[in-house]
C-alpha cells in the first residue's frame, strides 16, 4: 500500500511527530506541502493531510496546496490536526478541510485530532496551553487510528 502524509508542522513540531507516529504503522512517507509533486498523490492508495491549527484553521500552506490540486477522481484520504484547544462548534475547520479534500476527488475515510502545545501570542505569556501534548497517549491513539485506516483500506481492495 502506497501512502503519503502531507503535513505542515511549524511551531513545536507537534503535528510532524503525530504524522511520524502514523507513518510507522502505515509505512508512509511524511512530506511538507512544498516538498511533494501533486501528481505523485494520484498513485497513492491513501493520502493524509494535516497541520497544526493556526487562528482557528489549518495552516495556510496546506490549504493552498489542496486548493491548487487539480480536480479528478482520486483514492482515499484522511485529515488530521493538532491543536491547543478543541474545535469550536461555531467554526468547523475540520469539516471545511475535509470538504476541500473531497472537492479534489478524494474519499475522506476518517479524521484524527489531538492536543498539542499552543504558545500563540497571548498564550505565550502563561507558558502556553496543552503543555506536554502530544504525549505518549496521543501518539498511541494516532497509531491506533492509522491501524484502523490500514484495515479499512485493505478491506476495501
Amino acid at each position: 500500500m502506497k501512502v503519503i502524509i502531507v503535513c505542515k508542522s511549524v511551531s513545536h513540531g507537534n503535528t510532524l511527530r503525530v504524522a511520524e507516529a502514523m507513518s510507522q504503522v502505515l509505512g508512509a512517507r511524511v512530506v511538507a506541502p512544498e516538498d511533494v509533486d501533486p501528481a505523485e498523490l494520484a498513485a497513492c492508495d491513501l493520502v493524509g493531510f494535516g497541520s497544526g491549527i493556526f487562528h482557528m484553521d489549518f495552516h495556510p500552506d496546506l490549504r493552498r496546496f489542496i486548493a491548487a490540486l487539480p480536480a479528478g477522481q482520486r483514492g482515499k484520504a484522511f485529515v488530521f490536526r493538532t491543536s491547543g484547544f478543541p474545535e469550536p462548534p461555531f467554526l468547523r475547520y475540520v469539516r471545511a478541510l475535509t470538504r476541500a479534500v473531497e472537492g479534489k476527488g478524494f474519499e475522506v475515510v476518517d479524521t484524527f485530532g489531538c492536543r498539542g502545545l499552543d504558545t500563540w501570542l497571548p498564550l505565550r505569556l502563561v507558558g502556553g496551553v496543552s503543555k506536554g501534548h502530544p504525549d505518549t497517549t496521543d501518539f498511541a491513539a494516532a497509531q491506533v487510528f492509522a491501524a484502523d485506516l490500514r484495515a479499512k483500506i485493505t478491506a476495501a481492495t
